[in-house]
């Protein structure tokens, strides 16, 4: 029997040891970022394997959002010359966009080849939501395409650098993913040590889309102190018997009608909706719409998203 004690004693304690132990003061950057990889990489590559190349181009077109507001918020603006029809931030894009200023190309995934050719570019910056083969298209055209697909907001981060080194404005990026960090860093430091609330984040109801794990939106609920309620990858489609089965605390929902603008039509269907009447998040009235271009866009303000969402799940 002492044997057997003592055979179970030593068990516990390599089990203890193996254990990882969080340092003293360990910081949300140095824990969850390596800032100094992120400002300094290796490889200058797009996540199509494209090469990137220093330079200063005089005529940029972005096809999608988040591009077009990494671009103004690194000092690049003044050199766009194409955006997206749905490329709104920051306001001055919506205000040069009505003056003519600002060509518009189309949609995110239908953008119009010919406008882009047109604009006469020296440097495009894409999305995988864009098409692949669009984008090689341009390629083959004998444009400089750049293309992203950030997965996490350490790749958000990667991309700003490696669109500041495009554009010659490397030291404005250095500076927007710094800002980044230090934003979130803020946050976990006073949400890591609370209470973690059950969350559901619903970009739209008909059918039912949430974000899943190893998706930006998972890292924004977890960095402002909150656990998402869904644990499958990336972003599903969802039964009401799912999200009643799973009962969140917190349900945020994105703003607007699903084509920017509106009404919330997702905040209203999750209050009319009777058979939702049981699920906490609904009882305790504790629904909360976000910007759905501040969450859902894989760019610097997602930083902003996190500190929202910390005040939606500790105020």
């Amino acid at each position: 029997m002492r044997k057997f004690l003592l055979v179970l004693l030593l068990s516990t304690l390599l089990l203890l040891c193996a254990q990882p132990v969080e340092k003293p003061g360990e910081s949300a950057k140095e824990k969850l970022f390596d800032l100094n990889t992120l400002l300094n990489p290796k490889k200058l590559v797009d996540d199509t394997g494209y090469e990137i190349h220093a330079g200063t181009p005089k005529r940029i077109v972005s096809l999608a959002p988040s591009n077009t507001e990494i671009l103004f918020a690194i000092s690049a603006g003044d050199r766009v010359v194409g955006v997206t029809d749905y490329c709104n931030y920051p306001p001055e894009v919506s205000e040069k966009r009505e003056s003519g200023e600002l060509a518009t190309i189309g949609g995110y995934s239908t953008i119009n080849i010919e406008k882009i050719l047109a604009l006469n570019p020296d440097l495009v910056i894409a999305s995988y939501g864009n098409g692949l083969e669009n984008i090689e298209y341009l390629r083959k055209q004998g444009l400089n395409v750049i293309a992203f697909d950030p997965k996490n907001i350490t790749d958000v981060m990667k991309d700003i650098i490696l669109i500041g080194i495009a554009t010659g404005n490397y030291d404005e990026a250095k500076n927007v993913v710094e800002e980044m960090a230090q934003k979130i860093e803020s946050v976990w430091m006073k949400a890591k040590d609370k209470r973690k609330v059950k969350v559901a984040h619903i970009v739209w109801h008909d059918p039912i889309w949430v974000s899943g794990k190893n998706t930006f939106i998972d890292e924004v609920i977890e960095f402002a102190g909150g656990t998402n309620v869904f644990d499958f990858e990336g972003w599903k489609t969802i039964s009401v018997e799912d999200l009643i089965a799973k009962n969140p605390e917190v349900i945020i929902v994105n703003s607007g009608s699903g084509m920017g603008g509106g009404k919330n039509v997702v905040y209203e269907w999750v209050l009319q909706d009777e058979r939702l009447k049981s699920v906490d998040a609904v009882k305790n009235g504790r629904i909360y719409v976000i910007n759905a271009d501040i969450i859902s866009r894989p760019s610097y303000r997602l930083a902003d998203a996190i500190e929202i969402v910390y005040s939606f799940l500790h105020s």
